[in-house]
């Protein structure tokens, strides 16, 4: 029983290490297909342009539009011109008076 399940591990262990290694040696190797290379060239552009957090070449369009909908955003809110939205007001909680209540 035992060496039957090791005879069929044996015959099977040939096509499991070519299917790995069919998986795993095209990502550690450039790309054969000209079009899937372009498309890792463009993903490594597109890297190098994304970098510090910015968009990656806003139009003017899009740049007006986002000052707007920023602006739209602080009014709304109440945010003051140039203040960072990112910080909390300050916060002050009271605690309640418990001797009312005894």
């Amino acid at each position: 029983m035992v060496l039957s399940q090791v005879l069929v591990s044996v015959r099977q262990a040939p096509a499991v290490l070519r299917r790995n290694f069919g998986i795993c040696v095209p990502a550690a190797q450039k790309a054969s297909d000209p079009i899937q290379q372009l498309f890792v060239d463009k993903i490594r552009e597109y890297k190098q342009k994304s970098s510090g957090g910015k968009m990656v070449e806003p139009t003017p369009d899009i740049q007006k539009e986002l000052a707007a909908e920023l602006d739209r955003v602080n009014k709304m809110y109440g945010f003051k011109e140039g203040a960072n939205v990112q910080d909390l007001p300050p916060m002050k909680f009271q605690d309640p008076d418990l001797k009312q209540v005894i």
